[in-house]
C-alpha cells in the first residue's frame, strides 16, 4: 500500500519535476502536468494502457466521467497498488507527458 508521501517522493525524485497545486490539490509538473492527486488516497495520471489496468485490476484503477473523454488518464487507488506499480505508473505518465525519460 502507498501513500501520498509515496506518489510525492516519486515524482520529485524525476528530473525537472515541480510540485504545486492544481484544483486545490497536490500536482506534480515537468514540462507539464504528470500527476495529480484526485483526493487524499486517489491519484491521476496518463497512461498508455487503461484499459489493460481497467480490465485487469479493476478496484486499483478507475475512470471518473469527467475523465472519460482523456483517453489516457486513469484513476489509481493508492490502497490497492504497490511501491513498484506505483514507480512505473509515475514514470509513463512522465514520459507520455512529454518529459524525458528517467
Amino acid at each position: 500500500m502507498v501513500s501520498e508521501h509515496d506518489v510525492r517522493s516519486t515524482c520529485l525524485a524525476l528530473p525537472g519535476t515541480t510540485e504545486r497545486l492544481s484544483w486545490s490539490r497536490p500536482a506534480w509538473f515537468a514540462s507539464t502536468l504528470f500527476a495529480r492527486m484526485w483526493d487524499d488516497t486517489v491519484l491521476t495520471v496518463k497512461t498508455g494502457e487503461r484499459d489493460a489496468l481497467l480490465a485487469g485490476q479493476p478496484g486499483a484503477f478507475f475512470v471518473h466521467p469527467h475523465h472519460a473523454r482523456y483517453p489516457s488518464l486513469v484513476l489509481v487507488r493508492l490502497g490497492r497498488i504497490g511501491g513498484d506499480e506505483l514507480t512505473e505508473l509515475i514514470e509513463e505518465s512522465y514520459r507520455i507527458a512529454g518529459t524525458r525519460t528517467p
